[in-house]
């Protein structure tokens, strides 16, 4: 692979870390994992990331955004439909979708923290 040369042991980790990634990324965007209506859902703000980063669930179903940081996080949707205050450490917020579309969140203290609520 061309001349770039890589410390041994290195290319073995991220190999394992990209699929580590790409793992994560299918099952937390698998339609098999749906939320039904009837579980409540549960999104972690932690390491200044929402996890998992988009979720599917079903339409009457209420997502619960709950704060693992040692900062404050809010959640905005970018259609204005929800909004939370501010959240400290282990406090959370909830919002009940009940129409089918792709809702786009971010954290409005740290707008890098963007997160996708995919409602079926």
């Amino acid at each position: 692979m061309g001349n770039t040369h890589m410390p041994r042991g290195l290319h073995g980790l991220l190999l394992t870390a990209t699929g580590i990634a790409a793992l994560w990324c299918a099952a937390a965007t698998s339609p098999a994992l749906a939320a039904s209506a009837a579980e409540p859902t549960i999104v972690m703000a932690r390491d200044f990331m929402f996890a998992p980063l988009s979720l599917s669930v079903t339409a009457g179903s209420t997502v619960t955004w709950t704060n693992k940081d040692d900062e404050p996080h809010t959640v905005v949707s970018d259609s204005g439909l929800f909004r939370s205050a501010a959240m400290d450490t282990n406090e959370s917020f909830s919002f009940r979708f009940d129409k089918p579309g792709t809702y786009h969140y971010a954290c409005s203290i740290h707008p890098r923290m963007v997160g996708t609520i995919v409602v079926l």
